[in-house]
């Protein structure tokens, strides 16, 4: 017959008992219940990872899981085209300056490019090779840059910098001019022999162009900024030799902050 345990020899209920008494059979409990089931960490890691559906789940010493490195995904994105509208006058210069556009479009954004001369257009195309998922859209503006008439040297900083934006207004945008007093503002904002029209380019460090009513600023957002302010004061009848004064001012200050 086994040996009676601790509980049995008590003579009555354990509140009934004696403190030495109930601590003996505290202690005699915790150390059967640690001698009978001894806890096993890797019993417990091995149950995590058999529950993972054919994941390799790896537990570390404070519990948290490790996940394996993501696999690369094959699924292809779908191959997307953007066509840019060329005007009548500048498809003569496309046409010359060809050889100069069509290589970083395929070389440095990885698109396919085609000239559609009957739709007098640009198409672009993204394929598997690109890897830039805003190349098309850089592609598309370098050659809108090209068409509104700037260089294609200029137009080609537009690949290769992410802060450069174009900004279009008109004359009328600014102030209702016909006839003469639209000629006159034209030729204020590009002075004689354009001298105006490289102060401001050179002091900002923009591209302007002047195209009839029309006026396109390729440059930095504060750049764009202080072009425009010079251009509007011309529009709105102010000397050059007040603009000057202010573009001075403008420059000390650029060579100041920097």
């Amino acid at each position: 017959m086994p040996a009676p345990t601790a509980l049995e020899k008590a003579p009555g209920p354990i509140a009934e008992s004696s403190p030495q008494q109930v601590s003996e059979i505290e202690d005699e409990v915790l150390i059967d219940a640690s001698a009978s089931a001894p806890i096993n960490a890797s019993a417990a890691v091995t149950a995590i990872e058999v529950t993972a559906e054919g994941t390799a789940m790896q537990i570390d010493e404070e519990g948290r899981p490790r996940f394996a490195p993501a696999k690369p995904s094959t699924i292809r994105s779908k191959s997307e085209s953007r066509k840019v509208a060329i005007p009548p006058h500048r498809m003569t210069p496309l046409k010359n300056i060809w050889p100069k556009i069509y290589p970083p479009l395929i070389e440095h954004l990885k698109l396919q490019v085609k000239m559609n001369l009957k739709d007098r257009a640009v198409e672009l195309r993204s394929s598997k090779l690109t890897t830039d998922t805003g190349a098309l859209q850089k592609g598309a503006d370098f050659v809108k840059a090209f068409a509104l008439g700037f260089d294609i040297d200029d137009a080609i900083a537009l690949l290769r910098l992410d802060d450069l934006y174009i900004e279009t207004f008109e004359i009328k945008d600014v102030k209702t001019l016909t006839g003469e007093h639209l000629g006159r503002a034209i030729g204020r904002i590009a002075g004689k022999d354009g001298k105006t029209k490289f102060a401001i380019e050179n002091t900002t460090k923009t591209r302007v162009v002047l195209a009839d009513q029309k006026i396109h600023i390729l440059g930095g957002f504060q750049n764009i900024r202080m072009a425009r302010e010079a251009i509007v004061s011309l529009i709105l009848g102010s000397p050059p030799g007040k603009v000057y004064g202010n573009l001075r001012t403008v420059a000390a200050r650029q060579k100041e902050r920097f």
